[in-house]
Order: C-alpha cells, then structure tokens, then sequence
C-alpha cells in the first residue's frame, strides 16, 4: 500500500450533502468501518464547518479534507480549519501548486493522457481519474501504462461493491466512492452497513 495513504486503505468517503450537526456521528461510522479517508465536497451545506469537526475529532487517525475544490482560495479555506485533502473534479496547476505550498494532499480530476500528465507536471499527489464509468477499467489501465510507475491513480464514479476486484486487477490504486457509501440523509447505520461491505469487497480483491 502507498506511504500516500498514510497506513489506510486508498477509499476515499465522498460525503457530498453532509451536515455539520451529523458529521460526527458519519464520521465515526466510516471509521469504525474501516475508512481513513473522508472527503466533504465543497457544494455541501456549511462544508468547512464538516470538515473542521471531523479534523479535530479524526484528524489524527485519518486524512480529512475536501471535494469540489475548484479556487487557490477554496484550498486556503480548507487547509485553515485543519483539512489536508484537496479533491478536485477539474485539473488547474494553480489549485495544484496551492494545495502543494500550504502542505496538503493534491488529488485533481483528470480525464485525458493530456490532463494527467499536466497535473503530474504541476506537482499532484494522485490522479483522480474522473468519471472513471466512462472509461472502465480497460480505459484506465490503457492511460495508466504510460503514466509514471509511482503516480498512484484513483477511479472515481462508477466503482461498486461488485466491480471492485476489477478495478485492481486494472491496476487502480485506489478509489474515491460517494453515493455507495453516503447519501444525504442516510444515517450512521446505513452508511456503516455500506462502507463495511466496501471495506470488505477491498479485502477479499486485494487479497486474490
């Protein structure tokens, strides 16, 4: 597993519509769950405030930060209330070398050979491969042969409990996943049910 990831499994909790007053309670379900990683996109309601709780309470067992970041400004936001991940959906060299300068985790969304190799040049951390249903696994792994052997690559939209063993054997390295795992509205049960089958589907995939 990458030093990227810090020890954690490479899953990243997409929480797009989390609220503050329940940040705590999904928060603690995805860690218990088996998740290091929780992203909380930046078009979710009172967004900073989300991630500056789930900072104080996991920040030191888990990497904490945001989706949907799309501004140099956006990435300051993120970083002052203790946030480290910057996820985007697009690629701009500026947000990259931004999260790089105030010591975060660069993740931009790329699509084409040309895009990740911009975004590899501007300093990223990973590729975010984006949305990767559209690709598939064949798409990626095609793109991914030509990429540099460290750059670790993140599929994102369209990985399911089922198809994850097929990512892997693509040689993705990671995955960020959303509604599978959270949706506005579900509670921590739910999303714990949920992430626990991801968590294992991982496993047994990586395991084989």
């Amino acid at each position: 597993m990458s030093d990227l990831f810090e020890g954690h499994r490479p899953l990243v909790a997409i929480l797009r519509g989390l609220k503050p007053a329940e940040a705590l309670d999904i928060g603690a379900a995805l860690v218990d769950a088996g998740f290091g990683i929780i992203e909380v996109p930046l078009n979710s309601p009172e967004p900073l405030e989300s991630i500056e709780l789930l900072a104080k309470e996991f920040g030191d067992t888990c990497i904490v930060g945001a989706g949907t970041v799309l501004t140099t400004e956006q990435v300051d936001g993120v970083i002052d209330v203790g946030g480290r991940l910057i996820v985007s959906p697009d690629m701009k060299p500026t947000v990259i070398q931004r999260t790089i300068e105030r010591g975060g985790l660069s993740f931009p969304g790329v699509f084409t050979p040309t895009e990740a190799f911009a975004a590899i040049d501007a300093g990223c951390h990973a590729l975010k491969f984006f949305p990767a249903s559209l690709h598939g696994p064949d798409g990626v792994k095609a793109i991914k042969a030509v990429l540099p052997t460290h750059m670790n690559v993140l599929a994102v939209g369209g990985v399911s409990v089922p198809t994850i063993g097929e990512w892997l054997s693509a040689g993705t390295n990671g995955f960020g996943i959303g509604s599978n795992v959270y949706k506005a509205g579900w509670d921590a049960e739910t999303v714990s049910t949920e992430a626990k089958a991801f968590v294992a589907a991982y496993d047994a995939a990586a395991a084989s």
